[in-house]
């Protein structure tokens, strides 16, 4: 499943790296301007981790309720 590109992406993408999930030290440590589409990449919906794509840069959430929360904006597919 891919959710892509917008604010609204972006949004929650900021959500699960500001709520307290496991994050790299790099993305924490320097800004990422959303100036580009934000990829959400779920490779498995059974699972808790989330790669987040913004340009170049790639980072991987760990946050079951994100997965959920995706999957549930695509109305479950």
């Amino acid at each position: 499943m891919i959710a892509a590109a917008g604010v609204g992406a972006a949004a929650v993408g900021a959500a699960a790296l500001v709520g307290g999930s496991a994050t790299s030290a790099s993305a924490r440590s320097r800004s990422i301007s959303a100036q580009e589409p934000l990829v959400a990449y779920v490779e498995d919906h059974r699972s808790d981790r989330v790669t987040l794509m913004i340009g170049e840069d790639e980072v991987v959430v760990r946050d079951r309720d994100l997965v959920t929360r995706l999957l549930a904006a695509m109305g479950g597919k």
